[in-house]
């Protein structure tokens, strides 16, 4: 039992240190538990739990909920985009909301897989996100594109998603 202890404080101090290094929001909640918020560009902020087991540490990430349509095509895109992932991969639980997870065995936890695990969710996560987003919520997006022009609301956000606007609209970016 002491070696998984000191094995654990090793660990939960590598975790710290790249925590300490990075200008993130982070917080120790637990024992081995440590919830971080990664900042991206399309996604705006994925949360991030690293826990630290008996063998491996594990993370898990918020990615979307569960799409409102198209289910086939989000989850086999999803499994499609896992065979090029290196540490992390795409993972659902039981409502089908979308998560990427990764495991390291505490063996080879240092500051540096630390780091690389984060960024690694951060850019899946940021980089997958519209993607997912255009494939599950097309119908949602459509029916905003609609709202917001109907009110002369701003479409500045939805750019990304320009293909999914309505036809009289020519180029969002320039919405006020």
């Amino acid at each position: 039992m002491a070696s998984r202890k000191s094995t654990a404080d090793r660990v939960a101090t590598h975790i710290r240190t790249t925590l300490d290094g990075v200008d993130l929001e982070w917080a120790e909640t637990g024992r081995g538990l440590f919830t971080v918020t990664l900042p991206g560009t399309r996604k705006q902020t994925t949360e991030c739990a690293l826990e630290i087991g008996k063998h491996t540490l594990s993370a898990r990430a918020f990615v979307s909920r569960r799409p409102d349509e198209n289910h086939a095509a989000v989850y086999g895109w999803l499994l499609q985009r896992n065979v090029k992932l290196v540490g992390v991969s795409f993972a659902l639980d039981t409502l089908g909301d979308i998560y990427l997870v990764g495991r390291v065995p505490l063996s080879e936890v240092n500051e540096d897989t630390a780091d690389r695990l984060l960024a690694m969710i951060a850019t899946t996560a940021d980089d997958s996100f519209n993607q997912i987003l255009e494939l599950g919520f097309a119908e949602s997006i459509k029916k905003e594109w609609r709202w917001r022009l109907a009110r002369g609301e701003s479409t500045a956000n939805l750019a990304a998603f320009e293909n999914l606007a309505p036809e009289r609209v020519i180029n969002p970016s320039t919405e006020p």
